[in-house]
């Protein structure tokens, strides 16, 4: 009988927590070393493959994702061990997709031959401006002359380049971001995401904005317009929205954001990873020590993870509802209700559907453009229904 995780797929996630430098509005778990044993790092990475290959052996495999980080850090050497120890461990699917981050000022000619023949066939980049006063602003440590150039680097080595730009950024006007954007869309090849500058807590935007720094950031209606004004000028040029934040031509959206979104199986490996792993038909949440030499020290130890937890069924389906509702083919409704133990409810869904938030089609539920712009509202109108 086939688990719940076949419907989304199953993934590896490489964790490199390295950056050369901390970006003030990041959250993820990245810090700046200037000396990394690069062979302690390849031995501990592949002493997890091996360990997870035993608990999950013979599964079609139909990603790998590299992220940190700065996983464009990382020796190619490396990665090329990685990914010579995953088709070991696990049968590959024919359209198997090996993305890289890169930020620009990491990229070079050579070492991103390198990680083409070890085995990446996608790289993701992390523009985030086209514009040097804001890159600046957003503690970027490239201009945008040496964006272009990584990028133009990235095309010649690479058939599927995807990059980051952030928008809603401090004093943006909503005609600076159209220009902006209308620059950006005349590079993209055939993938890119676009974000709503957040300030998170704990970051050193967060930490400014809450002293009564941090100005100049736009009010929500002028966000709103950005948002809309991202989604008219995108699909024009047939990238259209897929995901909340992911533009992308048909057939290109990116396969292993999609099994987070289908809710997959994923291996999360590297410090503060996490992953969804169902085993002999129970689902587990894993979560690897954040701080990188204590997650190098629990590697050697016989528990590697913080947290290898069961996940109860009702959160299981709160889960699924949270990452299918943001994309547009949206969720099964047999499935939820087969993770959730009763359907979804009727009422939030018709009320739903008379304000224009969701469309209905068979066992499909799907949230429209103006759900996806109040996501949060519309989740909590079906989680908290009767």
């Amino acid at each position: 009988m086939a688990e719940d995780w076949q419907n989304g797929g199953f993934a590896l996630y490489i964790h490199w927590p390295f950056c050369e430098a901390k970006c003030p509005y990041c959250d993820f778990n990245s810090h700046v070393s200037r000396q990394i044993d690069q062979a302690a790092w390849k031995a501990a990475y592949l002493a997890e493959l091996d360990r997870y290959a035993e608990l999950v052996p013979n599964r079609v495999l139909n990603s790998v994702f590299f992220g940190g980080g700065t996983p464009s850090l990382m020796d190619p050497g490396t990665v090329a061990a990685i990914l010579e120890r995953v088709q070991k461990h696990w049968p590959v699917a024919n359209d198997l997709e090996v993305t890289l981050e890169a930020n620009p000022g990491s990229v070079e000619a050579g070492r991103f031959r390198e990680y083409a023949q070890g085995g990446i066939s996608r790289i993701s980049m992390g523009i985030q401006a086209l514009n040097d006063d804001d890159l600046r602003r957003l503690g970027r440590i490239h201009s945008v002359s040496e964006a272009r150039q990584a990028f133009d680097i990235a095309r010649k080595n690479f058939d599927r380049v995807s990059f980051d730009m952030i928008y809603a950024r401090q004093d943006q006007s909503l005609e600076q971001w159209r220009n902006e954007l209308t620059e950006a869309l005349q590079m993209a090849v055939d993938h890119f995401s676009l974000y709503q500058l957040t300030i998170e807590p704990g970051t050193a935007f967060g930490d400014r904005f809450s002293k009564g720094g941090l100005k100049g950031l736009p009010k929500d209606d002028l966000a709103a317009d950005m948002y809309q004004l991202t989604q008219d000028l995108c699909e024009a040029e047939g990238l259209g929205a897929y995901e909340v934040s992911n533009h992308a031509r048909i057939g290109a959206e990116s396969r292993h954001n999609l099994i987070y979104w289908r809710y997959g199986d994923y291996v999360g490996i590297g410090p503060g990873a996490h992953g969804r792993v169902t085993l002999k038909g129970t689902r587990y949440a894993t979560e690897a020590y954040s701080n990188p030499t204590r997650w190098l020290a629990s590697v050697r130890q016989p528990e590697v993870e913080k947290v290898f937890e069961p996940i109860p069924a009702e959160e299981q389906a709160i889960e699924f509802l949270l990452m299918g509702l943001r994309i547009n083919e949206g969720i099964s409704k047999r499935r939820y209700e087969s993770l959730a133990g009763e359907p979804l409810p009727r009422k939030a869904l018709d009320d739903l559907l008379d304000l224009g938030m969701i469309n209905e089609a068979g066992d499909r539920v799907r949230t429209t453009q103006a759900g996806r712009l109040v996501l949060n509202s519309v989740l909590n109108s079906l989680l908290t229904s009767a």
